[in-house]
């Protein structure tokens, strides 16, 4: 009987973090584009060029 005393009080608490989680995340426009990353995931184009690094030159020693 004692274990309830526990597991319900953290089943309550780690509920309330998931649920203050899920508003925190709905407030961040987390889910404003629903269809957007399946798009992209589609997307064909080849990824944009990067430039090499250039690197320095050693010093010369006079």
């Amino acid at each position: 009987m004692t274990a309830l005393a526990w597991l319900i009080p953290c089943a309550l608490l780690l509920g309330g973090i998931g649920l203050a989680g899920f508003l925190w995340s709905l407030r961040n426009g987390q889910f404003d584009d629903l269809e957007g990353a399946g798009w992209r995931a589609l997307d064909d184009d080849a990824p944009a060029a990067v430039e090499p690094v250039k690197k320095a030159r050693p010093a010369t020693q006079a």
